[in-house]
This record gives C-alpha cells, sequence and structure tokens, in this order.
C-alpha cells in the first residue's frame, strides 16, 4: 500500500495518495503481526497487482488547456473543461475502486488464503474494467483533439467557424431569447463515406453510454478535400439544432398531425414521422445555405436506381429519390423557381421512372400531397420553441445571398478576400466557383480554408 501511495505522489496526484495513507499506516501495522509462513514469491506478485490498478488509473488524467495547442485550431477552454468534467466523474470511482484493491492486496499479502486470493483477482478484474471503460473515453478525445495539430488542424478549424455561424444565425433570428448553447460544436474527421454528427446531451456507445458534452460533426477526408460537398456540415449542425432548440418531439408531432387531417393511412404517416429528423436537417441546411445545398444533396443521392430508389422501412432517411423533390419544394417556395426547375430537369433525367425500385405504391401516390405538408409543417408553421416564428423566418436564405455568393465565388478563385460573407456561404460560394470553372479544384479548396482560417 505505501507503494501505491507513493506511485500516486509521483505522478502528482497527492490529494488521492492522501486519502490512501492513512489505510497504508494501518496496513503497515497489519503485516507486523501476521503470520511469517509466506508463499516465497507469492507477496511481490500482489504488490505489482495493485501497482498496476493505481498506475493504470493515474495514467488517465486530465487534459491540459495547452496540451493541444494554443492556436485558433485548438480545442477551446470550453470543450477541454467539459471532456475533463466527464473524465473526473469517471475517475472518481476509479480511484475508489483502486483503494479497495489495495486494502484487498494487503490482506491477500498477509493472509495468503484461496478465499482472499481470489477476492483480489475478482477485485482487480473489477477495476480493470473500469479503467478500460474510461480509458475509451479517454482515448476517444485525445484522437479528436490531437486532430488539431495535424495539418488537417486549420480545415477542423474552418468547420468550426461555419457550424458556430450557423448556431449564432439561427439564435439571432429567434423571436424570443434561449440560454445560449456551450460548449460549441467540434468537428474532426475520418475516413469513410458518411457525415454524421453526435448531440449534445445525448449517450454515445462511443463514450460506453456516458453523456457527450458538446455536438461533434464527423466529416470525411474526401469532403474536406472537397469543400463545396461540405453542404454536409449544414446538415449535422442542424440535427443539433433541432435538439439544443427542443424541437425534436414537436416536429414529429407536427408532421403526423398534418398528415392524419389529410386522411392519410397509419403506415403512410408513420413514414415521414420516422424520416423527421433527416428531413428537418435537409431542411435547416436548405435554409442555412441555399440552392447549392440541393447540388450537395444530389451528389450524394444520385447512386445506382437500385439504391436510389431503394425503401428501407426501418431507416430514418427518406428514399433518395424522393428526399431530392423534397428539397425542390421547399428551394421553389424559398423563391428560386429557375433553380427548382433546373434541378428537378437533371434528377427526372437520371431516373425517369419512379417505380423503378420497391417504393410502395402508397407511398409514391400520397407523395404530390404529403410532401408539401410536410415541407409546410417544418419550415412555415410558427413554433413556440422558436418564439412563435416559422424556420424560414428564423434563417430563411433569399435571393439576394445568392448574388453575395456568386461574388465570394468570384473572388474566391481569384484568391482575394471574399468581403463580410458570412462562413456558412463560402461553401457555396465554392461550389459556384466550380461550377463555373472559376479556378481548378485545388486552388479552389486552398482558398477555401485560407478564407475561413483569416476569420
Amino acid at each position: 500500500m505505501n507503494g501505491l501511495v507513493k506511485t500516486l505522489t509521483e505522478l502528482g496526484m497527492e490529494d488521492d495518495a492522501d486519502k490512501l495513507r492513512p489505510i497504508a499506516g494501518f496496513a503497515q501495522k497489519t503485516r507486523r503481526t501476521t503470520s511469517k509462513q509466506k508463499l516465497a514469491g507469492l507477496k511481490p506478485w500482489l504488490r505489482v497487482q495493485a501497482l498496476n490498478v493505481t498506475r493504470h488509473a493515474a495514467a488517465l488524467r486530465l487534459f491540459r488547456h495547452e496540451e493541444f495547442g494554443t492556436d485558433p485550431a485548438s480545442p477551446t477552454d470550453a470543450q477541454i473543461d467539459a471532456v475533463n468534467q466527464l473524465i473526473s466523474s469517471l475517475r472518481a470511482n476509479l480511484m475508489e475502486m483502486s483503494r479497495q484493491v489495495g486494502i484487498i492486496a494487503d490482506s491477500a499479502m498477509n493472509k495468503q488464503n484461496t478465499n482472499e486470493l481470489q477476492q483480489l483477482m475478482i477485485s482487480t478484474e473489477q477495476a480493470h474494467d473500469w479503467v478500460r471503460a474510461t480509458e475509451q473515453i479517454w482515448d476517444f478525445y485525445f484522437e479528436l483533439f490531437g486532430q488539431r495539430q495535424s495539418r488537417f488542424g486549420n480545415w477542423l478549424l474552418g468547420c468550426d467557424r461555419i457550424a458556430m455561424d450557423c448556431y449564432q444565425d439561427i439564435y439571432m433570428g429567434l423571436g424570443v431569447a434561449r440560454s445560449i448553447p456551450s460548449p460549441a460544436p467540434f468537428a474532426y474527421m475520418r475516413t469513410g463515406f458518411s457525415p454524421a454528427t453526435f448531440r449534445r446531451g445525448i449517450p454515445l456507445s462511443k463514450l460506453g453510454q456516458q453523456i457527450n458534452p458538446f455536438p461533434l460533426i464527423q466529416l470525411p477526408y474526401h469532403r474536406l478535400v472537397n469543400p463545396w460537398t461540405l453542404g454536409a456540415i449544414l446538415h449535422e449542425v442542424s440535427h443539433n439544432l433541432q435538439t439544443d432548440l427542443n424541437l425534436r418531439q414537436a416536429i414529429p408531432r407536427g408532421i403526423f398531425q398534418r398528415l392524419r387531417q389529410a386522411g392519410m393511412s397509419r403506415k403512410v404517416v408513420g413514414t415521414w414521422t420516422r424520416w423527421h429528423s433527416e428531413t428537418f436537417a435537409d431542411m435547416s441546411g436548405l435554409l442555412l445555405g441555399g440552392p447549392a445545398y440541393v447540388a450537395s444533396l444530389m451528389d450524394i443521392a444520385a447512386r445506382s436506381p437500385q439504391a436510389t430508389l431503394h425503401f428501407n422501412p426501418s431507416k430514418p432517411h427518406p428514399i433518395p429519390y424522393l428526399r431530392v423533390f423534397i428539397n425542390l419544394e421547399l428551394l421553389h417556395r424559398m423563391g428560386f423557381p429557375k433553380e427548382a426547375r433546373k434541378y428537378r430537369q437533371i434528377w427526372e433525367r437520371l431516373y425517369p421512372n419512379s417505380r423503378a425500385g420497391n417504393i410502395p405504391s402508397e407511398i409514391l401516390e400520397t407523395f404530390p400531397k404529403a410532401h408539401k405538408l410536410v415541407v409546410d409543417t417544418i419550415c412555415f408553421t410558427q413554433y413556440e420553441q422558436l418564439g412563435n416564428k416559422t424556420l424560414a423566418e428564423v434563417t430563411g436564405f433569399k435571393p439576394q445571398h445568392q448574388q453575395m455568393i456568386q461574388e465570394a465565388g468570384e473572388r474566391l478563385a481569384a484568391g482575394n478576400d471574399p468581403g463580410i460573407i458570412p462562413e456558412r456561404f463560402l461553401i457555396p460560394a465554392s461550389r459556384w466557383a466550380l461550377d463555373n470553372r472559376l479556378a481548378p479544384a485545388p486552388v479552389i479548396t486552398k482558398n477555401f480554408y485560407n478564407s475561413l482560417a483569416r476569420r
């Protein structure tokens, strides 16, 4: 036990060491009075078992504010503090388990009977299981924060700033004051095809079902290297906004009521209600980013006919084929009929037969009416959570914004400062520059991230 106290002291954990000193003193006195008949080599081995648990627990330290850098790309103090608070709550239990292992180890070293020895094995196993669970969380954030020290740090900083801009736009447009969410969203890179998000305040399997303290935006490398595809940020941030604005119950309830009042079957209503979160994220993303969001959506929805027209009753995403038409309905209502017609013509040319897949007939037959009602419910219905405003009123992309984007796209292509344009508009600006061949793709990517880094 004295060895454990010494280990904790060496690792700078004096508070934990102080808790163990009285026990260590008691154990030392106990050892003087025990039997001298001991199995050779057992005592050192038992001591190591307790030592291993304590040192393993001690290694799962809190993160220091400066250890992942001090430049703008580094995690914020609020983000590090939130993670440290989570780790601290787990370490408190871990240190108590380590203390108990120390007590049992001292008893086992003195008595050396089978029951005491097996009790020690059980205790060390439980402690190591808890260590591994805590280590999983520590490793997760260590990797995420460590990315900010890589050459991708400024790219991820740019994504943070886009996510922050989305939050600021929404919260500034509310009809009532709301508590300011903190910490801010944090972007990180992952391999794979699809972006994803982990919302604030929900248990995550990656964290051993512990509560996620702030929004995480997961972006594949191929999206980062092609910034005109980063409409994904607007979509993933919108999932978090739906949660932080307490709309995750109001939206599906509204969809259910509107479609049932329209006389649609429970099967159809249930399908649209299940799609509520992904549909909200699309609608919000389009209202935040404008017409280019639809192009970005078509990038990912356009697959083989078998994939794009495939209906999976368990998936939360609308059928890819129908998903584009839902967004085109909103785009038209936002004041962009010309753009909506252009994208519709492209989509119908790609997929002329809506019945080429396995989409249920009832879904297809009710779609012309259902998708208009759903768009109206999400975007043009007042909600108390928005201060009795509609989502389109809170964050409504307007035709004049597209003029700003086009000018910013020209500046990006030329390597000039795009000006005071909101960060989120740089995504469609890069798309405009690419679509109009104003500069090579690598140049647009470089200027896109340079512009965000200078903010």
